[in-house]
C-alpha cells in the first residue's frame, strides 16, 4: 500500500478562497512616498495541524491614486485569526489583495513568523511580480 502524502492539495489551497473583509481605500493626496504598516500580533492557523501561527506582517507600498484605510486593513488582517492557511499563502494573498484594492505603484508584504517546532519562517512577496505587468496578473 503506497504511503499517503502528509500534505495534500487541499492543505495547499486552504484559505486561499476564504471570504475576508474588504480593504477600503481613500484618495491619495501626494505623489512619491512610501507607506509601511506593521501588524506585530498577526495570527492564523496551520491548515494541517490546527495549531496557531504567530508573526509580524509588514506591508510596504508606494501609493498611486489610493491609500489603504487602516481600520478596514486591521479588520481584514484579523480575518486570518482562525483561518487555516499556510504562511506562504498568507503573504501572497495579502499582497494580491493590497494590489487589488489600492493599485499601488509598488508593494511588498513580509511575513516574519515565530518559531514552531524550532523552525521560523520569513516570506517576502513583491508586486509587480516578475514577468507580470498588471494587478490582475495578465500580461
Amino acid at each position: 500500500m503506497p504511503n499517503q502524502p502528509r500534505y495534500t492539495d487541499k492543505h495547499a489551497e486552504a484559505g486561499l478562497k476564504a471570504k475576508l473583509p474588504e480593504i477600503e481605500t481613500w484618495p491619495n493626496q501626494f505623489p512619491g512616498y512610501e507607506i509601511v504598516v506593521d501588524d506585530p500580533e498577526f495570527t492564523s492557523v496551520c491548515p494541517k495541524t490546527g495549531l496557531p501561527d504567530f508573526g509580524v506582517l509588514t506591508i510596504r507600498y508606494i501609493p498611486a491614486k489610493r491609500c489603504l484605510e487602516l481600520k478596514s486593513l486591521k479588520e481584514y488582517l484579523q480575518g486570518y485569526r482562525n483561518l487555516g492557511i499556510f504562511q506562504e499563502n498568507i503573504v501572497n494573498r495579502v499582497l494580491e489583495d493590497v494590489v487589488r484594492w489600492a493599485r499601488p505603484v509598488w508593494a511588498e508584504v513580509k511575513g516574519d513568523f515565530r518559531p514552531r517546532g524550532g523552525i521560523s519562517t520569513v516570506v517576502l512577496a513583491r508586486w509587480p511580480r516578475p514577468g507580470k505587468t498588471s494587478a490582475s496578473g495578465s500580461r
